[in-house]
């Protein structure tokens, strides 16, 4: 297993867990990939390297969380609930009650203060679009049944991969305010990407896992404690306990010498004495690397990946932003608000989420790209000026510390024209593919990563 991220970590427990003995070595110091923490030396706290989040509809995620004995460390919503502040200072908060899918976010949206009643009826339109053509519903074939004859039955013209998230919305109707306040901010907390490029192909497909089979689907779920505590640890403990290996710091490359004889992993370089310069030669490698490290593991570029490292290579990526904030004084009783309209597009509390004291804060922007050439005190004056305006009792509040965390290439861009996305499958003997960037169908999210794992396993061993 060539990566520990969430894609790497749940292929290898899987298979672990099936009976095979599994080495896992990772380039970062530390597992964890794109979701992990530090050490702030200030504070002492152990800071995310940016808020991850999970919804109820993450299935192949809770499914690796139980295998390693980590899903109790996500606080899961009941129902879906999002306090939002709009531009103009006003604050609302959609709520979705316990009624089977899509019913629950229909009586949510018709009930929101923040929408008139052309927002409401244009909401109407959502459900139709996403159950048409839709296998998840097939749990729940009679609430879909229902739903055509109750929602508004309107012809869903096929969805163009070449169509933006804001084409598709404006063309089912949904209505400027109702995109200001609920789909673009889903959009780009889930996709990294603006409205205006994301393709909606995987939005839609998000939407479908959130709103489709089960009211508890749409909840959200956020760790309890830092990422590394979360995942990490578990999961390696998970893999040692079966005689795994796991190695960090650990720089491998892969070759193939021949069809008969499969894949050849050698470790370039390694923070162990006495690992660099070893060869493995597994019965399989699973190359679990995000889309820009792929081709690095391939030095003789081998002519059957020619086209999937050359596709990764010219696969654009997309910025997140955090600024982590440390205040006076609680300035919120939710765990987190939405901010549409602004540049910092969520505020998460991580005093509330972790049950601790204080008030650190955690500012997130994605899409990020304009940003990430900012200084830390530029974005921290912009966050601290935006969350001001958001959030009344924060104006007196004084800041204590500010920690900015830069992830440039945080996602794979899914901007219409973008290279295909492999499979997990090669042509080469013994070689697999696994990350949040191998074709799930999803954007990059923690869900897509684990699904991708998962599909490695199972190629694996079949």
């Amino acid at each position: 297993m060539i990566g520990g991220g969430f894609a790497g970590l749940s292929a290898a427990t899987a298979l672990a867990d099936a009976g095979a003995r599994v080495t896992v070595l990772e380039a970062r110091p530390a597992l964890g990939g794109r979701a992990s923490a530090f050490t702030d030396p200030v504070t002492g706290e152990r800071v995310d390297n940016g808020q991850h989040i999970v919804i109820g509809g993450y299935h192949e995620t809770f499914k690796f969380l139980r295998r390693i004995g980590a899903d109790a460390n996500v606080r899961l919503q009941k129902r879906l609930a999002v306090q939002i502040v709009d531009t103009s200072g006003r604050s609302s908060r959609l709520v979705c009650p316990s009624w089977p899918a899509p019913f629950h976010l229909l009586a949510g949206v018709m009930s929101w203060s923040a929408l008139d009643w052309r927002d409401r009826r244009a909401a109407l339109r959502m459900g139709p679009a996403l159950m048409r053509g839709d296998a998840a519903l097939s749990q729940n074939r009679a609430s879909a049944r229902l739903a055509r004859m109750v929602l508004h039955n309107r012809a869903s013209a096929r969805l163009d991969p070449g169509t933006t998230v804001r084409q598709w919305l404006e063309s089912i109707g949904q209505t400027p305010r109702l995109i200001e306040l609920l789909w673009q901010p889903l959009a780009v907390a889930a996709l990294s990407e603006s409205i205006d490029t994301a393709s909606a192909l995987p939005f839609r497909e998000v939407l479908r896992r959130m709103f489709g089979a089960s009211s508890r689907d749409s909840a959200l779920g956020f760790p309890s404690v830092a990422l590394d505590e979360w995942y990490v640890q578990p999961a390696r403990s998970f893999i040692e306990r079966r005689q795994g290996e796991v190695c960090t710091g650990t720089t491998a490359v892969l070759h193939v010498d021949g069809a008969s004889r499969g894949p050849r992993v050698e470790i370039a370089s390694a923070s162990r004495a006495g690992v660099a310069g070893r060869q493995l030669r597994p019965d399989a490698a699973i190359c679990a690397v995000p889309w820009y490290a792929l081709p690095a593991l391939f030095p003789s570029s081998p002519p059957e990946l020619a086209a999937v490292i050359d596709a990764a290579g010219r696969t654009a990526s997309s910025s997140i932003v955090t600024v982590n904030l440390w205040l006076d004084r609680r300035v919120t009783r939710d765990a987190f608000v939405g901010l549409p309209g602004r540049t910092m597009q969520w505020v998460f509390d991580k005093s509330v989420l972790f049950d601790g004291h204080g008030s650190h804060l955690s500012l997130v922007s994605s899409a990020a790209g304009d940003l990430v050439s900012a200084s830390n005190s530029e974005l921290t004056e912009l966050a601290l000026r935006e969350l001001r305006d958001a959030l009344p009792a924060a104006r007196e509040a004084s800041l204590l510390r500010a920690v900015v965390v830069r992830e440039r290439r945080a996602t794979f861009s899914i901007a219409p024209g973008q290279p295909a996305r492999p499979g997990t499958r090669t042509p080469l003997r013994g070689v697999f593919l696994a990350g949040d960037w191998i074709d799930t169908g999803l954007p990059a999210t923690i869900e897509s990563a684990v699904m991708s794992g998962h599909r490695a396993a199972e190629a694996v061993n079949s």
